[in-house]
């Protein structure tokens, strides 16, 4: 049985976390790095697929280099962030699934179905981006998660000779609360939700 986190864990996770724009010149481990990659790495993706694929840009020549393929606006959100992870989806994911997903012959379900494995990969890809922002948060790590850049162009950079495709990038490290907007308004439960 799990038990119920207490409320400064949920604060820390959901309602005092905040998207960061500006951030403390503190440098980000790569100790801590690995732990962060370590932990979301745990979170369920379907059949145990995993097909995150993380390239973490902290020196100045990486990110640099991303930031010239972002908007305008995300470029200094880029090179002042003590880091910035790509986070993508591999498309092969399933070569890896007789590994990851040994109870049945799970690589079969997506062998010649493109749009199967594309829709597989960006969905759970996608959950664990969102896991890398969670984990991040547990940590005790600020997040600048975004879009807004030529994922081609840093497909082609950072993920060339693959099958991995970026899906967004997200900053992260210790946030500077200078450039916070006031937070944001969300849906009350009955106009995004229902119990039936």
């Amino acid at each position: 049985m799990t038990n119920r986190l207490g409320q400064p864990a949920l604060d820390q996770l959901f309602f005092e976390a905040r998207t960061f724009n500006s951030w403390q010149d503190k440098p980000v481990s790569p100790m801590l790095i690995k732990e962060l990659a370590n932990m979301m790495k745990w979170a369920p993706t379907s059949a145990n697929c995993s097909p995150a694929r993380l390239v973490f840009a902290q020196s100045n020549e990486a990110k640099d280099k991303l930031a010239s393929m972002a908007m305008d606006a995300n470029q200094p959100k880029i090179r002042s962030a003590p880091c910035t992870v790509i986070i993508g989806h591999d498309l092969d994911f399933a070569d890896h699934l007789p590994r990851l997903f040994p109870h049945t012959d799970a690589k079969s379900w997506f062998e010649g179905n493109e749009e199967l494995t594309a829709t597989t990969a960006f969905r759970n890809g996608t959950l664990q981006g969102a896991y890398f922002i969670m984990a991040a948060r547990a940590l005790g790590l600020d997040t600048g998660p975004m879009s807004g850049f030529d994922n081609e162009a840093v497909d082609r950079e950072f993920f060339a000779g693959t099958n991995i495709k970026s899906n967004f990038l997200c900053c992260f490290g210790y946030g500077d609360p200078k450039d916070m907007f006031p937070r944001s308004p969300r849906f009350d439960f009955d106009e995004f939700a229902s119990i039936i």
